[in-house]
């Protein structure tokens, strides 16, 4: 399994709208893309730094959706937040721990 991290950097005053939209209008639209198997979303309220955390049966499922389409319309979603551009890197998931 693999996830993409996305970094970015909203206004300071904007991380609250951010996350309403990755709710309500980014993460709907990802159930059905081939690969995709769920997410998490980072925020930091005073650097106003958010990071989000998609998970995918491979890299190559991952790398086809940030190239695709669909990608680059979710990504406008959030174009009067950012400052800046924001920063994808590709990590494999070597082992994982959770506590119910």
């Amino acid at each position: 399994m693999f996830a993409r991290l996305v970094s970015a950097q909203v206004g300071s005053t904007q991380v609250d709208e951010g996350i309403t939209i990755w709710k309500e209008k980014d993460i709907p639209l990802m159930e059905s893309v081939k690969g995709y198997r769920g997410a998490y979303l980072l925020t930091d309220q005073k650097t106003a730094k958010v990071i989000s955390m998609t998970l995918w049966d491979s890299e190559e499922e991952a790398v086809a959706d940030e190239n695709s389409t669909l990608h680059q319309e979710q990504v406008n979603m959030f174009k009067d937040l950012l400052i800046g551009e924001p920063v994808a890197q590709y990590l494999e998931i070597s082992a994982t721990h959770k506590i119910d």
